[in-house]
């Protein structure tokens, strides 16, 4: 990822209005310095811009998937710009529900808009009794029900992409892709 010169940048900063008075009436000096204007121009505007470059509602949207990598989440480059920007700024409170029912339905609906639902088999369970027996063993099979959303379709193939990377590797993950509920008539 590069920022290369922009055409007509000009550097709030020149380097010939800065050196000493000697050089102010040498042409040499000024039109060499002026050449380092127009290489740093482009690095000044962006560090004077910095916070915006790292804001993923305002960072140009080629940097979109740059700061994804930063935050642990993936964008598709064929994604509408606004639901790659929106991915990256929700990625934290993703991971903090990571593992978790709501995270799971939350990750599905943000990355393919679909609604799901998640059944979960499993459980827990503690005693106050030190030494005692452990319970017997969970189902351990996690079932999610997909239907379409923003969508008319689900790839299945996507869904258990999703669903696997959040289930723990012990645990039976099952998808059920839904019909689309039927639309309600307006009154």
């Amino acid at each position: 990822m590069t920022r290369a010169a922009i055409e007509g940048l000009v550097s709030r900063h020149p380097i010939g209005g800065l050196l000493p008075a000697l050089y102010a009436d040498d042409d040499l000096a000024q039109r060499f310095t002026a050449g380092l204007d127009t290489v740093l121009a482009p690095v000044l505007s962006t560090l004077d811009n910095l916070p915006a470059y790292l804001d993923p509602r305002l960072a140009p949207s080629d940097f979109v998937e740059w700061l994804s990598s930063w935050v642990g989440t993936a964008v598709e480059p064929e994604w509408p710009e606004e639901r790659r920007r929106d991915i990256v700024v929700r990625a934290m409170e993703l991971h903090r529900r990571r593992g978790t029912r709501r995270g799971l339905v939350e990750r599905l609906r943000q990355g393919l808009g679909v609604e799901a639902e998640v059944i979960d088999g499993g459980g827990a369970t503690w005693s106050a009794t030190a030494g005692s027996q452990l319970p017997a063993g969970a189902a351990g099979e996690v079932v999610v029900r997909v239907r379409p959303g923003r969508t008319a379709t689900v790839d299945e193939a996507e869904v258990l992409d999703i669903v696997r990377a959040a289930c723990p590797v012990h645990v039976t993950c099952r998808v059920e892709i839904l019909p689309r509920p039927p639309a309600h008539e307006g009154n």
